[in-house]
């Protein structure tokens, strides 16, 4: 079977969500959120944002939010063609593309998809390096006055595949854990030291978060704020998402509130 026709995308992609649905709806999901009202299904959800987590655990994502009113944006190469079918069947939209090499065209559509709706990034995809944060997610922040949201996920001793990102299998019936930011807010017109300097600083956070998320799965400790997620759509959210929201806190605020540091005089 040619893994490039239609039909041979369409059934890896029909066999994909089967398994997804399946196995993901086994785990047990807790969050502990910075501000639980940036979760596009809460109902004082306002604004739209941008999401960001390391391709790695993209299956969490998937499962959990579609019908949410929330674009992907994808790589235009062959590999991504399957995930964006899958995508797409799942309830999320689709933006192929880049926010700089040939990114003219998926700048416009993330635009007009951001004017109601949110958005979501891999910012370490499509090939990595693993957990090294492309400036991508900052740039389309700053041009689109937009706050980030970074989603550091993990499980209990999940399988990791052999590809670049060691993308994460957790194991059926385990523990999947999530430490989310609150709306980070970036400012616009960064010029090109800036722009590296909130780089940094998002890839130290989200690092941390990540970290975080994944010791936490693995210790099964209770913490005071997590909360129980499950799989929801929101109805409301594309009004929600086009309406006013919070702007979000500054950058060094949130790095600072888990004891992360950042030499930065635009993070301020």
């Amino acid at each position: 079977m040619n893994p490039t026709s239609q039909f041979s995308i369409g059934a890896w992609s029909l066999v994909s969500i089967a398994v997804i649905r399946q196995w993901m709806g086994t785990l047990d999901y807790q969050v502990d959120f910075g501000d639980p009202e940036v979760d596009p299904v809460h109902p004082r959800f306002r604004g739209a944002k941008i999401y960001v987590f390391w391709h790695e655990n993209i299956l969490v994502p998937l499962f959990l939010r579609g019908h949410c009113n929330i674009s992907m944006l994808l790589s235009r190469h062959a590999d991504a063609d399957i995930l964006d079918r899958v995508a797409r069947m799942m309830g999320f939209g689709v933006v192929r593309g880049s926010t700089f090499r040939g990114g003219s065209v998926a700048l416009r559509e993330l635009a007009e998809r951001a004017a109601s709706g949110n958005l979501t990034i891999t910012p370490d995809g499509p090939r990595g390096p693993r957990r090294r944060l492309a400036a991508g997610c900052v740039f389309l922040a700053s041009t689109l006055g937009i706050p980030i949201v970074a989603m550091g996920l993990g499980y209990a001793r999940p399988w990791r595949l052999g590809t670049w990102d060691r993308f994460a299998v957790p194991r059926p019936f385990s523990r999947a854990r999530g430490v989310v930011s609150r709306a980070i807010r970036v400012p616009p017109d960064l010029d090109r030291d800036d722009l590296e300097r909130y780089r940094v600083g998002f890839e130290s956070l989200l690092r941390h978060l990540s970290d975080d998320a994944e010791a936490w799965a693995s210790s099964g400790m209770r913490r005071p704020n997590q909360r129980p997620v499950g799989k929801q759509s929101s109805r409301r959210a594309r009004l929600a998402a086009a309406e006013r929201g919070d702007p979000g806190v500054p950058l060094d605020e949130e790095l600072g509130r888990h004891g992360l540091a950042v030499a930065s005089r635009a993070a301020a």
